[in-house]
């Protein structure tokens, strides 16, 4: 397999690892209309992706597919992505509260651009431009998708909902940036055990502080069909997409193509809630995809070259 196609393979599976998530929030939706909060359907979704991953282990051993060791600190940075992956659902959840879901879905997609600039940081290089025209058609596709722009009047802000977005910008960025490199000698689905241990220390301590009889009464049993599904979008077909593709991609290219979140998001609230899609939401899902688009520049060029050099050889 050549270099473009590599590439272009790992971009498809980070590009879906993102979709994943845009099919989470119908279903969410869903969950909220049947009674259940924020804070339940949090906890809900990692106990049964828990579950998921558990019962995936126990399949994968059974067929004599052995876990690999490792350090201590690669074990404490698959907890750690998995504790980011936790606070981003929960400071989305909480700013979603307080803010108009256009709003906060611009903020919490400014990860698109922090993404770029954390792969600077850490690679002690300026970000390429193809990367750099990428995120901002993104960033631009963004604001139309979401129904922020162009600007409504009606449109409130309330700052500490705006902070809760930003910090869920932020969290999701580290996400994203430690499930690409940690521990990527690791199976898949033994990183994915683990990372969804860090985000269940996150949903233990929302259920002790927020809904503390939700576990021990059984009603979590009444969420398990919003539950299971949620798990299977939200953490367990995500985690282990972005772990097959994550480490042959730069961080930057990898939230870019996460930004798959949106358009999915979008459609599918179209088909399955019947709600209404602009004209300006469906610019902003053809910009965002033309961002996508954008960041496969390498890759494309990668496998133009291939095809050059046998025409030549001709």
């Amino acid at each position: 397999m050549t270099r473009g196609s590599t590439m272009l393979r790992s971009s498809l599976l980070v590009f879906l690892a993102g979709a994943c998530y845009g099919g989470m929030a119908p279903v969410v939706k869903m969950a909220y209309e049947q009674g259940f909060d924020w804070a339940q359907t949090t906890v809900g979704q990692t106990v049964f992706a828990a579950i998921l991953f558990a019962v995936a282990c126990m399949i994968q051993r059974a067929r004599g597919i052995c876990w690999v060791g490792a350090s201590g600190i690669q074990h404490a940075k698959l907890i750690l992505t998995g504790v980011m992956s936790g606070l981003t659902t929960v400071f989305y959840s909480i700013a979603l509260a307080t803010l108009p879901v256009a709003v906060a879905l611009t903020l919490l997609f400014q990860f698109t651009w922090m993404g770029i600039v954390a792969q600077a940081i850490i690679t002690r290089r300026p970000p390429r431009w193809w990367e750099t025209l990428a995120a901002a058609v993104v960033v631009a596709g963004t604001l139309l998708a979401s129904g922020l722009a162009p600007g409504n009047p009606e449109v409130s802000y309330d700052l500490a909902g705006m902070a809760f977005a930003l910090a869920s910008a932020v969290t999701y960025t580290l996400f994203v940036v430690f499930s690409s490199s940690a521990a990527a000698q690791m199976p898949s689905m033994q990183r994915g055990f683990e990372i969804c241990g860090g985000a269940l220390v996150v949903a233990v301590a929302v259920a002790v502080v927020m809904c503390p009889s939700f576990l021990v009464s059984g009603e979590v049993l009444r969420q398990a069909p919003f539950g299971f599904t949620q798990g299977m979008f939200a953490l367990f077909l995500p985690v282990l997409l972005f772990g097959w593709g994550g480490p042959a991609l730069p961080a930057g290219v990898v939230s870019v193509l996460a930004s798959s979140e949106l358009p999915t998001s979008i459609v599918l609230s179209y088909l399955i809630l019947g709600e209404a899609v602009s004209p300006f939401q469906v610019l902003g899902v053809a910009l965002i995809l033309a961002g996508v688009v954008v960041s496969q520049y390498p890759a494309l060029t990668a496998l133009r070259a291939p095809r050059a050099d046998s025409a030549a050889g001709a």
